[in-house]
């Protein structure tokens, strides 16, 4: 399955989560950092729903990225 991602930059380092799996977050310092735990908390979110027999979201959100005029 192939899950979005949302990545942000913060003071203090990167946050992630997954819009289509709520709780579903993670901090880290760096963005490389970021993307290997959020793999990891995909993984396990999943395992548990499954083990709580509960269903499975099927991934449905969707990213894209507008451009925009910069403003003067």
């Amino acid at each position: 399955m192939n899950y979005a991602i949302v990545i942000e930059r913060s003071a203090t380092g990167y946050g992630a989560y997954v819009p289509d799996l709520p709780g579903c977050a993670v901090v880290g310092d760096t963005e490389a950092e970021v993307r290997t735990l959020i793999r990891k908390a995909i993984e396990m979110h999943l395992e548990a729903l499954v083990e709580d027999r509960l269903p499975v979201p099927e991934p449905a959100a969707r990213v894209e990225y507008v451009d925009v005029p910069h403003a003067a």
